[in-house]
């Protein structure tokens, strides 16, 4: 069985929840055969303060709920963080990447993502985006046909 792999670079998003689906769907797309029609794809988000997860993809009021779910759970400015030089909101998101995870493993179905028909992948991203530390991600997409 062999292995594909590129590394995608996502653009820039702002804080919130993003779905990415069509980004990996384009990029797995140019990188396996089209003769390709079942497998494993395997998703690694090389980063600590953001991450990735499987949702809902048709209600926005999903990922802003989560967002304010995430807040409340690890919230920006608390006096008792001690790691606090890379700015108040750089804490809480190594917290919620260490909650979500930065890995998914999908099954590849007819050469696309094996995706329920309301799920589509998250691009999770923790800090704010005029922190110096926001920008641009790093995904790794591993497929094995």
């Amino acid at each position: 069985m062999p292995y594909y792999q590129t590394t995608l670079t996502l653009p820039a998003h702002s804080r919130g929840i993003h779905i990415i689906t069509h980004l990996i769907e384009d990029a797995i797309d140019e990188l396996i055969p089209h003769t390709s029609q079942a497998g494993l794809v395997h998703l690694f988000l090389q980063h600590t303060s953001a991450s990735l997860a499987i949702n809902e993809n048709a209600d926005p009021d999903v990922r802003l709920d989560t967002e304010d779910w995430l807040n409340k759970i690890a919230p920006a400015d608390q006096p008792e963080y001690r790691h606090t030089l890379e700015g108040s909101d750089d804490l809480p998101a190594h917290f919620k990447s260490m909650m979500l995870g930065v890995s998914l493993t999908v099954p590849l179905i007819n050469g696309r993502l094996g995706l329920g028909t309301w799920q589509g992948v998250y691009l999770c991203e923790h800090r704010n985006l005029v922190s110096k530390q926001g920008g641009q991600r790093k995904l790794v997409i591993t497929v094995n046909t």
